[in-house]
């Protein structure tokens, strides 16, 4: 029976040991004190917190060091409660920090990298624009080319038009004058040949007459 009873203590120790069991960690947000002399008896100028940045002006063999802090209070700590190098908490605080930095750049980096992911979209969208422009570019040049020879074509046969009309027109004036000096001699003859028949007339009108009058005269003889 007593056994049973101590197995139960025991199993009831052990149950509740295991619900009130957690971890706990030593906190070191310790303050320590800044005196005004090298005693623990002496005035306290200020409390500093583990981990204050201090300037060493002196060490003393009484355990105390002559320090001044960075709002320039100078005093006396124990020398035991200082040390060389900065406390985990401190390079704790500076990881953290590093830490966040890297992250805000992480987050710019990201940021960027849409931006020229965007950008590159843009690019990309721009340079397809771009080429499409140039192969229209080069169609229309293409078009002036062929509208260029065929102007150089039209303007060569223009001038030999041209050419031909000046020739047409000099051979045009050359039958004018030639029809006008055949008009000239036509009109030359008819007026020769009407006074050649005039004066036939003229001589007819004159002959005639005497033939008449010989006949007369011949008949009148043989009366």
């Amino acid at each position: 029976m007593k056994k049973l009873l101590t197995l139960l203590i025991a199993l009831s120790a052990f149950i509740t040991a295991s619900v009130e069991a957690k971890t706990i960690y030593v906190t070191d947000n310790i303050k320590f004190t800044l005196r005004s002399s090298e005693n623990n008896r002496s005035k306290i100028l200020k409390m500093l917190p583990s981990g204050t940045p201090l300037t060493l002006i002196q060490q003393k063999s009484s355990g105390y060091s002559k320090v001044r802090t960075p709002s320039g209070v100078e005093g006396y700590i124990l020398t035991r409660h200082t040390q060389e190098k900065p406390i985990s908490r401190w390079y704790l605080k500076k990881a953290n920090e590093q830490l966040a930095a890297l992250k805000s750049e992480n987050e710019q980096i990201k940021k960027e990298l849409e931006l020229l992911k965007t950008n590159t979209s843009s690019a990309q969208s721009s340079l397809q624009q771009i080429t499409t422009e140039r192969d229209q570019l080069r169609n229309e040049l293409n078009e002036l080319k062929q509208t260029a020879a065929n102007a150089v074509q039209l303007k060569h046969q223009r001038d030999q038009l041209q050419e031909r009309v000046i020739t047409v027109e000099r051979e045009l004036q050359q039958l004018k004058r030639e029809n006008q000096a055949l008009q000239d001699s036509a009109n030359q003859d008819w007026f020769l040949y009407g006074g050649l028949l005039a004066l036939f007339g003229v001589i007819l009108g004159f002959i005639l007459p005497k033939l008449s009058w010989r006949r007369k005269v011949s008949n009148w003889d043989t009366f």
